[in-house]
């Protein structure tokens, strides 16, 4: 077998397609012991790879105003490898992969510009025949890894660096929240990623959890997203933490938490990633189910709507609030008897 020596991932898109690519580095580091492996992501995703066992060196690509910028990335790629794998193409990355000389470069083989990939994969995503984790894992088999992957034995290497979790500790405790009572995250927003189950029923959900159970509820969200977060701000034990943390403080906190509850957005697939309990809503369309995008973990509950106009917000209304707390509450009982 021919040990693959200096293997550039390629994945520079969103915080939960990251995650989903992690599994790659631990699956190439088992097959090919003495390669290196190199992570190339944009700089706002790349918290996630930077503390990962599995992954040598993290790269963030150089871009302006969020163009790709050619020359500047030729310069910073050209020489040092010699496969790339690429999860997540564009025009300008493949371009720029094969200026750079990478004499192996695996894309997909159903783009205008997959002439610029040597070895090309023909799988349609968007059918979702498969997770999207197993869809970039099947991007191994041009270079001889044929793994048969699930959800007992994926290894996403994602872990919070001590830096952070000290900072977050001390927020925490800033905040008057108790490391003692069971945490659970709430994550409204998707980012226009999916459907999402509607915010008058988070609130309901919120205002339940925080009535019945003992615990301390976290809002996570964004910069843009704080005012939706504010909407769930229902008692004292709740706390709007939107647009307060970097990224890696994120992962931080997730990885503090008992539950995370939230639609289909990347603090989902952080929390799955971490080993953590979720929920999730997701919406019956094909292109943004869970049977492509749920969290790849088998500590999750998934909500989806029980009626068939799947496209509309209407149809994330179905789901009850009732059903989703009396999970909230089997989860919790499963963490205080493990």
């Amino acid at each position: 077998m021919t040990e693959h020596k200096n293997i550039l991932i390629v994945r520079t898109d969103r915080i939960g397609d990251v995650v989903l690519t992690l599994p790659l580095c631990s699956i190439i580091k088992k097959h090919y012991p003495n390669s290196k492996i190199s992570f190339l992501l944009r700089e706002y995703t790349s918290a996630l790879a930077k503390n990962n066992p599995y992954i040598d060196e993290v790269l963030v690509i150089k871009e302006k105003n969020e163009k790709l910028l050619i020359l500047e990335n030729i310069k910073n790629l050209k020489g040092k490898f010699d496969i790339c794998i690429v999860a997540y193409p564009t025009f300008r990355i493949a371009l720029i992969l094969l200026l750079a000389g990478i004499k192996i470069r695996i894309g997909t083989g159903y783009r205008w510009y997959s002439f610029l990939f040597n070895k090309r994969v023909y799988e349609h995503r968007k059918d979702a025949k498969y997770h999207e984790l197993e869809y970039n894992i099947h991007l191994l088999e041009k270079i001889g890894i044929y793994e048969n992957i699930n959800i007992e034995k994926v290894e996403f290497g994602l872990k919070p660096d001590k830096e952070n979790v000290e900072k977050v500790e001390k927020i925490l405790n800033e905040k008057k929240i108790s490391l003692h009572k069971n945490i659970i995250i709430i994550h409204p927003g998707s980012g226009g990623s999916s459907i999402d189950f509607p915010i008058y029923k988070m609130k309901e959900l919120t205002k339940k959890i925080s009535n019945e159970l003992d615990v301390e509820i976290i809002i996570t969200g964004n910069q843009n997203e704080k005012e939706l977060c504010q909407k769930l701000i229902v008692s004292k034990n709740t706390k709007n933490f939107a647009g307060e943390l970097e990224l890696a403080q994120l992962i931080a906190l997730i990885s503090k938490c008992n539950l995370l509850i939230a639609n289909s957005t990347g603090p989902i697939h952080i929390a799955a990633a971490l080993g953590k309990f979720v929920i999730g809503f997701y919406p019956n369309l094909i292109t943004c189910s869970e049977k492509r995008w749920g969290p790849y973990t088998n500590k999750k509950i998934i909500f989806t709507p029980n009626i068939k106009n799947q496209d509309t917000q209407n149809s994330m209304d179905s789901i009850d609030v009732n059903d989703v707390f009396n999970a909230v509450k089997k989860i919790l009982s499963q963490n205080s008897q493990a």
